[in-house]
């Protein structure tokens, strides 16, 4: 059994509609004390590719390090390179749907821009191979009229579709991490966090 000691502070509601506001300024603590350790748990997560090749000539850690490291080599500004580490961190749990997945951890660190990419990135990688898979390739058409098609397009032709290249000499994960850590210091946008913090 805990000692009084190690309990910790908790909420003493059974119900969100009893809740106080000293029971809502315990609960804001212990978020933003979790939501600092966010950039661990993505990292954490983002290992978990390691090893992962799935058919493909580099595993997905690898893949994913390859496209960052491109980016970033190309000039990209930090907030495009850290979508472009963890645009495909939802292979693992969104297997159908990976790229939503990875642009909603994004989104609040990115411009609309960058999540718009994530967010669509399948659709237009799916030019380079949907067509081997009786697909239709060009499945990207249909965000033709997006302000971030171009964006888009550039982002799969010149970092990830090029991104599986055994020999490429990409930088290693803890080259990104001191970047991540900068943009998932601070939300840009978040409904559950004020101007004031």
């Amino acid at each position: 059994m805990a000692s009084t000691a190690e309990v910790k502070e908790q909420a003493t509601f059974r119900e969100m509609k009893e809740g106080t506001a000293e029971d809502w300024a315990t609960i804001s603590k212990h978020y933003m004390e979790f939501a600092s350790d966010l950039p661990d748990r993505v990292l954490t997560h983002l290992n978990l590719l390691k090893g992962d090749f799935g058919g493909f000539p580099v595993c997905r850690l690898e893949h994913s390090l390859q496209t960052a490291t491109r980016a970033h080599r190309d000039g990209r500004g930090e907030r495009y390179v850290v979508m472009a580490l963890l645009h495909d961190i939802g292979d693992t749990l969104g297997t159908y749907n990976h790229p939503e997945v990875a642009a909603a951890i994004i989104k609040p660190f990115v411009t609309e821009e960058e999540h718009w990419i994530c967010e669509h990135h399948g659709a237009f990688q799916g030019y380079y191979f949907f067509h081997f898979l009786g697909m239709d390739r060009d499945t990207r058409d249909q965000f033709a009229g997006s302000p971030h098609f171009e964006a888009c397009r550039e982002f799969c032709e010149k970092y990830d579709q090029a991104a599986f290249d055994p020999d490429y000499k990409s930088e290693p994960l803890e080259f990104f991490e001191p970047m991540l850590r900068r943009v998932m210091a601070k939300p840009l946008s978040s409904m559950y966090v004020t101007e004031t913090e």
